[in-house]
């Protein structure tokens, strides 16, 4: 079969990583880079020596005419690209969010499906082993659940500044609480009903119309309840930045990470699962534990570079063979609008209904 030939567009962390990932798989082929002063970066004219180069996405569209677009550039800019990208008769990759609001994310959504192209979301975690072990521990836990995680980053230097620059269009709740908020939605498989978030604007570096720690809850049809806390910045705690757990009428899991290997500015210890902790909370007649915690080690688990490598796989999985991808676009849109109501909450303070 021919390769996929793929236009990757922004070449920061992510794309950088997935454009590794393409140049190392099997069946696709870089037709071409895009990113604005892409000139004056020798690292990929000496990484990618054979692929086209673009420093405008309409250009490099028309040049290459090519069969799928890796989007991975600043989140205002998605809808907009995505939506270039299939009525240009590509498929397309794209980094979350989807779009600025559910109502065009589903626009886009329709669009995939009205000309018969697939549409893969960078949901990172639904491609990870530990993650999907966690998902699968949770779901034996009883209803209601009770879900706990936060994401926060203490930032400085180069990192902070790309942070500074996400909160031009993006709030810390939104940016990395999709991951987050899709996997209690799985867990649950149950309706948000409704959501409440706080914010603060800890830095005066940031715009007054932005805050850079935010807070959501969000209240479930099954009666689970779960929050997500989300930092950005030098002021950041480095003390329990990473949190991941779930706790049923049965017992809870929880991810233990070793926090002293590396700090929350790592991109690793943002999907790094040291080991699973499984607790059992049944008690026997004299109200002691029947059964111990479990700990399932993940010492072999996969690091950032192979986990984007997943991703594509599935990407690639998806063109080749037809693969449905419908319920994957529907739960990333559920997620997308359970945190945009959290970001609407911050801002007006009121609880907001789904």
């Amino acid at each position: 079969m021919k390769n996929i030939r793929v236009l990757v567009v922004g070449l920061g962390n992510m794309g950088l990583s997935h454009a590794r990932a393409y140049q190392a798989i099997e069946g696709f082929e870089i037709a071409g880079l895009c990113s604005r002063g892409i000139s004056t970066r020798q690292d990929l004219a000496q990484e990618f020596p054979d692929a086209a180069r673009f420093d405008d996405y309409a250009e490099a569209l028309v040049a290459l005419k090519p069969d799928a677009v890796s989007i991975n550039t600043w989140p205002d800019t998605h809808a907009a690209y995505a939506k270039m990208a299939l009525n240009a008769g590509a498929h397309v990759f794209i980094e979350k969010p989807l779009a600025d609001t559910v109502a065009e994310a589903e626009e886009i959504a329709a669009l995939a499906e009205a000309k018969n192209l697939k549409l893969v979301i960078g949901y990172i975690l639904r491609v990870h082993p530990s993650w999907m072990k966690f998902v699968e521990v949770g779901r034996t836990l009883g209803k209601p659940l009770v879900m706990r995680m936060n994401l926060n980053q203490q930032s400085s230097g180069a990192q902070w500044e790309v942070h500074k620059h996400l909160m031009n269009s993006i709030s810390p709740i939104v940016d990395c609480g999709v991951h987050y908020v899709d996997v209690m939605c799985q867990v649950t498989g149950a309706k948000p009903v409704r959501v409440h978030a706080v914010g603060a604007r800890l830095s005066d570096e940031v715009d007054m119309h932005m805050y850079n720690y935010g807070h959501l809850h969000v209240a479930f049809d099954d009666g689970s309840v779960g929050w997500y806390e989300a930092g950005w910045g030098p002021m950041m705690s480095e003390t329990a930045f990473f949190v991941k757990d779930m706790i049923g009428p049965k017992g809870s899991v929880s991810i233990a990470m070793d926090q002293t290997q590396s700090g929350s500015s790592d991109v690793d210890s943002h999907t790094r699962t040291n080991a699973l902790r499984i607790h059992h909370g049944t008690l026997n007649p004299q109200g002691q534990f029947v059964t111990a915690d479990e700990i399932i080690r993940m010492d072999d688990e996969p690091g950032h570079q192979e986990l984007c490598n997943r991703e594509q796989l599935l990407f690639l999985d998806s063109i080749r063979n037809n693969r449905d991808m419908s319920s994957h676009v529907r739960d990333a849109i559920m997620s997308l609008g359970i945190v945009l109501a959290a970001d609407e909450s911050v801002r007006t303070g009121d609880v907001v209904k789904l």
